[in-house]
């Protein structure tokens, strides 16, 4: 499929257009995985004419943890790739629920396994963007024999690219088995999470998810549900260890993630979850979700940045109620404006 030719990607230090940006095939993170990423939402919301992109400062925190975990070093600090992305969207003139990807990756054009003596590179992208899975209906899920990965393999808290293998080989088999979607299991048997996706489970009136430690991505979207629902519907959480045969006998079960939202469970290996449709909590917190992603809840407001206009520069003068963000040790002062955005400097 051809690239849009509008789209303008943040690329080797500038901004270029996203047809043009391309490396070597012996480029290292294609060969051996060495890279991480954020995947990111902005949601337009026509009544303001304006994209909110989700908590932005939230994610570019994570991407500095993954890669300081996979020895990449980022010249910038978090604040800086949120400009940076916003400003992707602007000359993009994008005006439409949009995915950004950032990653930083092993740019050394070599042949040999190892994390360190390797040049680093960002790029950063956003596109026109819908919705990854159906969340209109409920999926059919089916528990995969592909086991997740382990902490002492390849960290699942780093949203490292080649790990996500993993992921592909457990949604393959689930698509080829006639399922909709995997569930991933630990290698001592219990609920991890989806192909790409934090888990929660009601049973009896207590929302239950699988602990971090349980080798699944310390999720965003996972600590949005759990904020919500907790302080807006009222529901208990908490999160344990969860077996497999409990899946069977839940009241209801969610899925969620940047790219998948919220997305309801109806069956898990032919056994319906519930009644087998939409429950009534799924249905209020997906609800409430778009609400809030959408910039719709003044409570909220802090976790949606806007792209444009006046209100961009009043968001950005603001101080900001996010987790402490890990900057890799770099900021730095703007360089050269281009546009109505100064190119931050590596």
């Amino acid at each position: 499929m051809a690239i849009d030719p509008s789209l303008v990607c943040f690329f080797q230090g500038d901004y270029v257009p996203l047809a043009e940006a391309k490396v070597g095939i012996l480029t290292h993170a294609f060969s051996y995985g060495t890279g991480c990423f954020e995947g990111i939402r902005g949601y337009y919301n026509s009544d303001h004419d304006q994209i909110y992109v989700f908590r932005l400062d939230q994610h570019y925190a994570r991407l500095s943890q993954s890669a300081r975990i996979v020895m990449i070093d980022i010249p910038y600090s978090p604040t800086d790739l949120g400009e940076m992305t916003l400003e992707c969207i602007r000359r993009s003139n994008l005006h439409t629920d949009v995915y950004i990807r950032a990653s930083g990756y092993k740019s050394s054009e070599i042949i040999g396994v190892r994390l360190h003596n390797l040049e680093d590179e960002l790029y950063i992208v956003a596109q026109p963007f819908g919705n990854y899975i159906d969340i209109d209906r409920p999926l059919r899920a089916g528990v995969s024999s592909w086991r997740r990965v382990d902490d002492n393999m390849i960290p699942a808290r780093a949203k490292i690219t080649g790990a996500y293998i993993n992921s592909a080989f457990a949604k393959t088999e689930a698509l080829l088995n006639g399922f909709d979607e995997a569930i991933m299991l630990t290698g001592d048997g219990h609920v991890s999470e989806g192909s790409a996706e934090n888990l929660f489970m009601l049973r009896k009136g207590t929302l239950y998810t699988p602990p971090v430690t349980d080798n699944l991505l310390e999720g965003i979207t996972r600590d949005t549900i759990i904020t919500l629902v907790r302080d807006e519907l009222g529901v208990p959480v908490v999160e344990r260890p969860i077996d497999r045969t409990e899946l069977y006998v839940a009241d209801e079960l969610l899925l969620c993630g940047t790219g998948a939202q919220i997305a309801p469970v109806g069956s898990v290996d032919h056994r319906a979850i519930g009644n087998g449709s939409v429950g009534e909590l799924g249905r209020r917190l997906q609800a409430l979700y778009f609400d809030v992603v959408r910039g719709n809840v003044a409570k909220y407001a802090h976790w949606c940045t806007p792209v444009y206009g006046q209100a961009a520069a009043e968001h950005a003068e603001k101080p900001h109620r996010s987790s402490a963000a890990a900057t890799n040790g770099h900021s730095h002062a703007p360089g050269t404006p281009i546009g109505n955005t100064p190119l931050p400097q590596k």
